[in-house]
């Protein structure tokens, strides 16, 4: 080695080490270990009296404590297997809970994708697009989500009965006709949320993409969709929940009792026609919530970053 190399190396920074952070003590953060906890009691103290209460053979609210008194699988099973009777005549009570879950699923799936869609080609047009009438048809969009759900519903109870007449597949009675009327509050802050993360998106792919001879179709499926998966996954997750767990409009729309959602289906269980019959509902309603943790748990990776990148422009 010369004498150059070794002042080259002489005067080469060594590395040191970064120091490690100190670890907190227990007794330092106590406080916030509590809180942590207290949280989780909190939360889970609603699932864990539903539980009690799907697992209580008796069929009272009022007698389900923090374990069951007299405990029993036989509501679950009875429930699956349709075998749900009445407290009065012990006849067997037509309670299809798999048909209204697959209801619920099919209604609720076809619901989120179609919002998708109308959600993110609306947002698009108005992040990438300059028209006449844009600021107001977004004002407008916003001012549609003030109105409460309830008062549409006899607007839309005559307007699915006088349709039907019509058409078929739009009419009382038809999953279709319910779809479509889900879809008429797509576009109010889906387009919003939609729009702002669109926005974040840096308007140079596009022009890359039309310097290469791709359409404005073309762009949108192939460069901007793909980046946009977070805030897609947002919003078709809140659309599948926010359909699983509405009852107003569907009660209007749907007459039979095979094609009853569960919120429609299993309100029987706790009024007079079923005999309020608690442990089945909640036994149900434990079961209903499998599919939306599921789902939840399949697009969790995508929540964090949907809500706060669509959140950085407007």
């Amino acid at each position: 080695m010369t004498t150059a190399d070794l002042a080259a190396s002489a005067v080469q920074p060594v590395a040191l080490d970064a120091p490690r952070k100190r670890r907190p003590k227990l007794g330092e953060t106590w406080w916030r270990h509590l809180v942590a906890i207290l949280a989780c009691i909190v939360s889970l103290f609603p699932i864990w009296f539903v539980a009690m209460a799907a697992l209580n053979r008796d069929q009272s609210v009022s007698a389900t404590g923090w374990l069951p008194l007299h405990f029993t699988l036989h509501n679950i099973g009875d429930l699956l297997h349709n075998n749900v009777k009445d407290t009065g005549s012990g006849s067997i009570i037509d309670a299809p809970f798999l048909h209204w879950l697959l209801n619920t699923l099919i209604i609720s799936l076809g619901t989120a994708v179609a919002t998708i869609l109308i959600s993110a080609l609306a947002a698009y047009a108005f992040s990438r697009f300059r028209f006449r009438g844009r600021r107001f048809g977004m004002l407008a969009l916003l001012l549609v989500q003030m109105f409460p759900q309830i008062l549409l519903v006899v607007a839309i109870y005559l307007i699915v009965l006088n349709t039907g007449q019509i058409f078929g597949f739009l009419g009382q009675d038809q999953f279709t006709a319910l779809v479509v009327v889900y879809l008429g509050g797509a576009m109010g802050v889906n387009t919003w949320l939609m729009k702002g993360f669109f926005d974040s998106i840096p308007k140079e792919l596009d022009e890359s993409a039309r310097v290469d001879g791709a359409t404005a179709g073309q762009i949108f499926w192939g460069v901007v969709l793909p980046l946009a998966l977070p805030i897609l996954a947002v919003v078709g997750l809140w659309s599948f929940i926010a359909t699983m767990n509405e009852f107003a409009i569907a009660s209007a729309i749907l007459v039979t009792t095979h094609h009853f959602t569960l919120p429609v289906g299993m309100r029987g269980f706790i009024d007079q026609e079923y005999g309020q019959r608690w442990g089945f509902f909640a036994a149900g309603a434990l079961m209903a919530a499998i599919p939306a943790a599921a789902l939840f748990m399949w697009l969790q990776r995508f929540i964090v970053s949907g809500l706060s990148q669509g959140a950085v422009k407007g």
